[in-house]
């Protein structure tokens, strides 16, 4: 006997499940749904689709009549307001120095190399020195014969010149006494005219060596002719010889302080003149920085200001600066001024005239009131207002400005903080229903 469950019964039986029978309601549902909506529109026709047109225009153009158009608007923040000149230039060491020769001569080393650190007094060229040393021989033995001239006035000639004047006075002496013996007894009637002559012509002979004697003394005393003569002789000389060893010192060319080597325009065997340039060094010390300001930031720029600058080859690496130099004048062709800094601690990266972009702080406003500077109207009127969001309409307020820079103004009246500024974009009327949507600003960073 075949055992059947009601189920069976009721699938043999072609009738279907609970869950099923559900679906298949939805979905007869829906589809007589359609069939009348179908219907309606084929009804209708046109003014159907003109209402749904008419409700759909009211409620796209009438939306923003009714709440107000959405504008994009930035929020006044608190924060500290740094006024800064951006401007670009290069790295400029406070001069160059050329090196050339003082002399012509044949070069017979170059010790040093391009771009190297040297000290100063250190070697970098020499030159052929055969000729100067033998000049310098020379004028060495010149000193020393005027040298010996000297001391052969001082030790012989001297000497003997004042021994001379003593026998010279000696001799006088004697024929003064013999004259007077001779004149005595001339006159007594004794003696005869001739030994009186003799007596005479012996005393006029001495005096004469007497005055020989004291004018060969005078002469080779200090101040006198051949003293004077010889001191010359030896200034000469060792003038010479200062000269040639000055010259033989030209022959090795040294560094006139610490520096870099920056241009090297000779080698072994050239043959170097005056005139020529032979190396070019950067002397190391105090780095400056030239820049060009924008005429119209002329009146910012101060000395002393402070900076932060940063090398194009070293974008994320930045370094402190200081203006010590403003150029009085203004370059009329560029409508710019001239600007120097200093750099107290210059990164070794730093070479020169490389490009570099500064960013000076003219001036600090801590905590202050700020808001982009487009939203502000007549900025440079005199009369600066802006258009705020006051209880969902815009309303024309008038503002004080202090500072203005990189896109933002300080707003010392006028304004509070959180205040919400229109753009001039917006093109809003006074009293006109706004949405604002509030822009992730910036203005503090």
């Amino acid at each position: 006997m075949l055992d059947t469950s009601p189920n069976d019964v009721k699938q043999s039986r072609g009738v279907r499940p609970q869950g099923e029978l559900s679906k298949a309601a939805v979905h007869n549902d829906a589809s007589k749904d359609i069939l009348a909506a179908l219907a309606w529109l084929r009804s209708h026709g046109v003014r159907a689709l003109v209402l749904a047109g008419l409700l759909t225009s009211g409620w796209y153009f009438g939306r923003p009549l009714v709440y107000g158009p959405i504008v994009l608007a930035e929020a006044v923040v608190r924060a500290d307001f740094v006024q800064s000149v951006v401007a670009s230039g290069s790295v400029l060491a406070p001069y160059r120095v050329n090196i050339g020769s003082q002399i012509t001569g044949v070069v017979t080393d170059v010790p040093v190399a391009e771009g190297q650190w040297v000290k100063a007094g250190q070697t970098l060229v020499l030159l052929d020195d055969r000729e100067a040393k033998a000049a310098a021989v020379q004028a060495d033995g010149a000193v020393a014969q005027a040298q010996a001239r000297m001391r052969q006035l001082r030790e012989l000639t001297l000497p003997s010149a004042e021994e001379a004047l003593v026998q010279a006075q000696a001799t006088l002496l004697n024929a003064q006494q013999a004259f007077d013996r001779a004149d005595k007894l001339a006159r007594d009637g004794y003696g005869t005219r001739a030994t009186l002559d003799d007596a005479t012509r012996a005393l006029s002979v001495a005096k004469a060596q007497v005055r020989a004697a004291v004018v060969q003394v005078y002469t080779n005393k200090p101040g006198g002719s051949d003293y004077v003569m010889a001191e010359t002789q030896l200034a000469q000389a060792e003038a010479n010889l200062a000269t040639v060893k000055s010259r033989l010192s030209y022959t090795v060319i040294t560094a006139p302080r610490d520096g870099v080597l920056i241009t090297r325009n000779v080698e072994r065997g050239y043959v170097v003149q005056p005139s020529n340039v032979i190396l070019v060094l950067s002397p190391s010390g105090e780095t400056q920085l030239v820049v060009q300001i924008d005429e119209k930031n002329y009146g910012l720029i101060k000395l002393g200001q402070k900076a932060v600058v940063s090398a194009d080859a070293y974008p994320k690496d930045n370094f402190a600066a200081e203006v010590v130099y403003i150029n009085p004048g203004v370059d009329l062709q560029r409508a710019t001024v001239e600007v120097k800094l200093r750099v107290p601690e210059p990164p070794d990266y730093l070479q020169q005239d490389m490009t570099v972009s500064v960013d000076i702080e003219t001036a600090r406003h801590p905590s202050a009131l700020i808001a982009p500077a487009a939203s502000i109207h007549g900025l440079a009127s005199g009369r600066p207002w802006v258009m705020t969001l006051d209880q969902g309409r815009a309303m024309h307020r008038t503002v004080k400005v202090g500072l203005v820079s990189a896109g933002k103004a300080e707003i010392v009246e006028g304004l509070t903080e959180g205040d919400l500024v229109l753009p001039p974009s917006a093109a809003t009327l006074e009293g006109n229903v706004v949405r604002a949507q509030v822009a992730s600003a910036r203005l503090g960073s």
